[in-house]
């Protein structure tokens, strides 16, 4: 299972920082939404730069204009973009066109899908890699659960699943039961004390 890190609401130099701490543990380095909002695209290319040889993801969120964001995110450097499963399916395939041009990747978004029939007419666009996703301001309520999203993509063959939202040590177990391809962590690692400590736990939990 790959371990994805998550850099949202935090600085450019916390972002470098924690990079560099985390590094050695990491798998995908994800330039969060409100991160690229507050520093601007340049600096999903400005970590590509630093650290090639990671995954990085650009958590653009795409809900409209697919194909000119997925282009900008691209050119930047990013090899993973993330697009809202809410958009429309011209969006989301318009998004996947792009990617497929330049080689990279494309992670769906399924925060706030409800219905596995949507996520079903999703996948018939090429998409292969789905986010079960519990948002930030729903973390820590009764009914944000992964283990309730599951059933959205637990009919699709050869899917690859990513989770987020909330994700800890405690969440691991049931990432594993569930088969899930990429565990996407921000503030288990991010408001760590030691965050290269937290990371190298995690990393070692998810083989």
């Amino acid at each position: 299972m790959k371990l994805q890190l998550a850099l949202d609401r935090l600085s450019k130099e916390d972002c470098v920082r924690l990079i560099s701490e985390t590094r050695e543990s990491v798998d995908w380095i994800e330039i969060g939404t409100g991160t690229i909002k507050e520093h601007g695209i340049a600096f999903v290319e400005a970590t590509k730069r630093e650290w090639p040889e990671k995954t990085i993801v650009a958590d653009m969120k795409i809900c409209d204009a697919g194909r000119h964001e997925a282009e900008l995110a691209f050119r930047a450097g990013a090899d993973v973009v993330t697009v809202m499963g809410f958009a429309n399916l011209m969006t989301i395939w318009e998004v996947i066109s792009v990617a497929r041009e330049c080689g990279k990747d494309v992670m769906v978004d399924l925060l706030e899908i409800t219905d596995p029939d949507r996520v079903a007419e999703i996948a018939e666009t090429g998409a292969d890699l789905f986010c079960l996703h519990v948002g930030k301001d729903r973390q820590g309520t009764e009914e944000a659960s992964l283990n309730e999203q599951y059933p959205l993509v637990s009919g699709l063959k050869d899917a690859r699943i990513a989770v987020a939202g909330g994700i800890g040590p405690e969440s691991v177990p049931a990432l594993i039961e569930m088969g899930v391809d990429v565990a996407i962590v921000g503030s288990a690692i991010t408001k760590s004390d030691d965050p290269g400590k937290a990371a190298a736990e995690l990393a070692a939990l998810l083989q």
